[in-house]
């Protein structure tokens, strides 16, 4: 699940008033087309949110699960110039910074008997959210809104949004199967628009729309010599926003993990994911046509278990650089979860 880690930015619209802060956003969403992708340049999953063991079901019970992710990027746009929208000519230099951090407690239920002869579970994540966005536009050439205010050569604007809201809950299926030192699963994940928005606001934790991602993954653990390789690749697909009318491409996403297990309780390795936005956006709020983003990140990926008292716990920290990013944010996103099962387990 989650938002994309170039996560949570600016509203491609034309929506251009008087003041002083409306101005300083309209700009920034008409330079869009060099640094933005999907609506806000979020996503409802998260790249990098699984790693290793991605192919694994656990064993039938239930389970808590706890997420915290960071994520601090920035991008900019330079001597941007679009010739004409409606009565307004603009050029500028756009430069963004965000912030993003998330609490995303989850449930999920594994049930006692098989299904299609795997493990079927079921869950539901409820993500907690703050934000930092700050803007920064600097006019290269006059402005003229199209009530006849005008902004002369050199003119800066600012604009800052920060929130605390709860986003959107996302529905989970998934279905894993295990063999020898293999592990594979099915997972489908829905987000439900519930969660906190409004589309005069820059920053926020729900998203407005219905969305489906489907997800496949693969586990091979050596359990003699501890070696592990994991994958897992899927598919987002988008429904309209009905207050902007602006409908995000569909989505694809690839994670993997090489890991060393040194033993059962610890294992390092590298993760890494790469993101790529495979159609255009749509409808006609999308005034600046279709874009398409990607991003890539590596980094460090390490696990531990430990008990408290007869309890597993299982947890799992990972840093991420984004790098040849396009049309997003690129920064470093760091992630950590924590499991805990709740009851007996049957194995």
């Amino acid at each position: 699940m989650g938002y994309s880690a170039g996560i949570v930015l600016w509203r491609q619209r034309l929506c251009v008033t008087t003041t002083v802060a409306t101005l300083a956003l309209s700009l920034l969403t008409t330079t869009s087309t060099t640094i933005d992708a999907a609506e806000d340049a979020k996503s409802i999953y998260l790249p990098g949110f699984v790693a290793s063991l991605a192919g694994f079901v656990p064993p039938p019970g239930t389970y808590f699960l706890n997420y915290k992710y960071f994520y601090s990027g920035s991008a900019a746009a330079d001597s941007v110039a679009l010739n004409q929208l409606g009565n307004i000519t603009l050029e500028a230099e756009t430069n963004v910074d965000a912030q993003f951090f998330a609490e995303i407690p989850s449930l999920l239920w594994v049930a006692p008997r098989k299904v299609l002869q795997g493990n079927l579970g079921l869950g539901v994540f409820i993500p907690i959210g703050w934000q930092d966005i700050s803007v920064d536009v600097d006019a290269l050439a006059t402005l003229t809104l199209p009530n006849g205010t005008t902004f002369q050569r050199g003119a800066r604007f600012g604009l800052g949004d920060e929130s605390v809201e709860i986003g959107d809950p996302l529905l989970m299926a998934k279905l894993g199967w295990h063999r020898g030192n293999w592990h594979w699963s099915v997972t489908g994940l829905l987000n439900v628009p519930i969660g906190q928005y409004d589309k005069d606001d820059i920053a926020n934790m729900g998203f407005n729309r219905w969305a489906i991602d489907a997800a496949a993954a693969a586990t091979w653990l050596d359990t003699q010599r501890g070696h592990e390789v994991s994958v897992n690749a899927g598919f987002t697909f988008n429904g309209e926003n009905p207050d902007t009318n602006y409908r995000t491409g569909t989505e694809f996403h690839v994670e993997f993990a090489l890991m060393q297990h040194v033993s059962q309780a610890f294992a390092v390795g590298l993760a890494g994911y790469h993101y790529q936005q495979v159609t255009g956006d749509s409808g006609a709020g999308a005034a600046l046509g279709p874009f398409k983003g990607r991003a890539t990140a590596l980094g460090p990926n390490v696990s531990y278990n430990f008990q408290i008292g007869t309890t597993p716990v299982s947890t799992e920290l990972r840093w991420l650089h984004e790098f040849n990013a396009k049309n997003r944010l690129e920064g470093e996103a760091v992630v950590f979860s924590a499991t805990i099962p709740l009851g007996g387990l049957r194995h």
